[in-house]
């Protein structure tokens, strides 16, 4: 290799290798960088919910279950595009070029193995669901393995620089491609060849657009280029989402086997619309948050600070959505869906607990990967993914409403258990969890019930989408109420406020 281009690699290690520049006013960087990714995912939920409008007008519940029966075994060779190798990336402190590439070509090996053994078990799918349209979806999806493992190491130098402007445009651009893609294949008639598109152009513009925004590119491997511990902290972050993965898409997999393809259909697009707000929330402040607590490992003090902090934005953003959906779940989902739709209706709201739960259950990947704890993470994946198999065996006897009911429920349950667990000889308590938690959590129960017992004594039969806007604006009202009532809950709430405004003005 010539010394000029040492010179250029050792120049482009010294803008995505190194955080140290994120120490310096990191409260700055994290508040423009979270108006940056919650704009994007903003733009990303609007597009989103009408693709889904439009396309649960030209598909069928039917369609969308051939699609879940083969998301499950995609989704689970997906995990192995990644192997934890970008969060390794984004957690340690200094990182060189050689063992940037060394993951690069590793993540892309096995995202080309995976692919190939997709394609080979394609049959196999067929003849559990006892479906021959399954083999081509899965042969299709499978190409998006590809894609991904191209863009693993690119995705976490940006997110590592917190470059999160360059991703949110990416993100926006390759959404609405795959979106606009579906939308034409739906009206011409494809039907779930609709979907499989979709996520295919998709995949190929995210890629192309990651290669666009990071000017790193990969050299040839080093064997020893010191890349065994961030292997390990990969491995066990993999053993975590794989057993995680398994227990959390059992639920799918009975349903299709025991059920049919319809009656996953309706369940698969309940499960897809109580994921959808909160990811939108979840996904933009882990993007933020995680690599600024990285940095912050070494400073407990205001590792807490910052800490307590997210999860309160988080909660404050996520659970009045999933209260509020809760108490209008038959007004939305006749708005978003169509009266056709409407059997989603209870599966939908049994499932919204989760949902509630999981505003704040990212807290746990938080600190687990941020600390590097990531061997306890692997050890509570096991053990609550062998409870929720058990449960999900219980609850399929009853059909889709079992498994449905038996997963919301049991929630709180696990996230308490889930965080004592965590937390356990760190510098992070349960009990400042719980104060942190109580305003945005109470005020969100206390505004539903009210907003439910309201619509009961005061059923109005006026336009669905005045309705649900005259609900937004009650709920809205019986909210901001019950915070401020509580103890200290002006001032929690100004500080949110004055938050929001800083966020605006970025």
């Amino acid at each position: 290799m010539s010394k000029q281009n040492q010179s250029s690699i050792s120049n482009k290690s010294r803008e995505y290798f190194s955080n140290d520049n994120l120490k310096t006013d990191l409260k700055k960087r994290s508040v423009r960088s979270g108006a940056v990714t919650i704009a994007a995912q903003a733009s990303k939920f609007v597009i989103q919910m009408g693709s889904t409008a439009i396309l649960a007008r030209l598909l069928l519940p039917e369609d969308y279950g051939l699609i879940g029966m083969v998301t499950v075994a995609i989704g689970f060779a997906k995990l192995f595009k990644d192997l934890g190798l970008a969060n390794a990336t984004i957690q340690k402190a200094e990182i060189n070029h050689q063992q940037v590439s060394t993951l690069f070509w590793i993540n892309f090996a096995i995202s080309c193995l995976a692919a190939a053994i997709v394609v080979a078990l394609a049959p196999v799918a067929s003849w559990f669901y006892q479906e021959s349209r399954l083999t081509g979806i899965t042969i299709a999806l499978a190409s998006t393995f590809i894609f991904g493992g191209l863009t693993v190491q690119h995705q976490a130098l940006l997110r590592r620089q917190m470059h999160f402007g360059d991703l949110a445009k990416i993100e926006i651009i390759s959404t609405l491609s795959g979106v606009i893609a579906a939308a034409i294949a739906a009206w011409y008639g494809l039907g779930y060849w609709a979907l499989v598109l979709m996520q295919i152009v998709t995949a190929a513009g995210n890629a192309l657009g990651v290669w666009w925004a990071c000017s790193w590119r990969p050299g040839m491997p080093v064997k020893d280029s010191g890349i065994k511990s961030m292997l390990a902290f990969g491995g066990n972050v993999t053993g975590f989402n794989l057993v995680n993965y398994f227990s959390r898409n059992l639920d799918n997999i009975l349903i299709g086997r025991y059920w049919g393809s319809q009656q996953l259909g309706l369940y698969a697009k309940a499960y897809q619309l109580v994921l959808l707000p909160i990811q939108q929330i979840n996904a933009p402040v882990t993007n933020v948050a995680l690599p600024a607590l990285c940095s912050l490992q070494n400073d407990p003090h205001q590792y807490r600070r910052y800490y307590y902090k997210a999860i309160l934005l988080i909660s404050t953003l996520g659970m009045p959505l999933i209260g509020f959906l809760f108490a209008s779940a038959d007004k939305a989902i006749l708005l978003v869906l169509g009266e056709q739709w409407l059997e989603v209706v209870p599966i939908f709201q049994f499932l919204l607990p989760a949902a509630f739960n999981s505003t704040i259950g990212v807290g746990l990947g938080w600190a687990y990967q941020s600390l590097g704890l990531v061997d306890r993470q692997l050890r509570w994946g096991i053990i609550s993914s062998a409870i929720n198999v058990i449960l999900f065996l219980i609850g399929v006897r009853w059909g889709v409403l079992g498994v449905a009911a038996i997963y919301g429920l049991s929630r709180p349950i696990f996230l308490i258990a889930g965080f004592a667990y965590c937390y356990h000889q760190t510098t992070l308590k349960l009990t400042k969890l719980i104060s942190t938690l109580c305003p945005p959590a109470l005020a969100s129960t206390g505004a539903a019930m009210i907003l439910i017992n309201t619509n009961l004594v005061s059923y109005l039969r006026i336009n669905i989408l005045v309705s649900i806007l005259i609900d937004l604006g009650l709920y809205s009202v019986f909210y901001l109420l019950i915070w401020i009532m509580m103890p200290n809950g002006r001032n929690i709430l100004w500080e949110m406020l004055q938050l929001a405004q800083v966020l605006r003005a970025k």
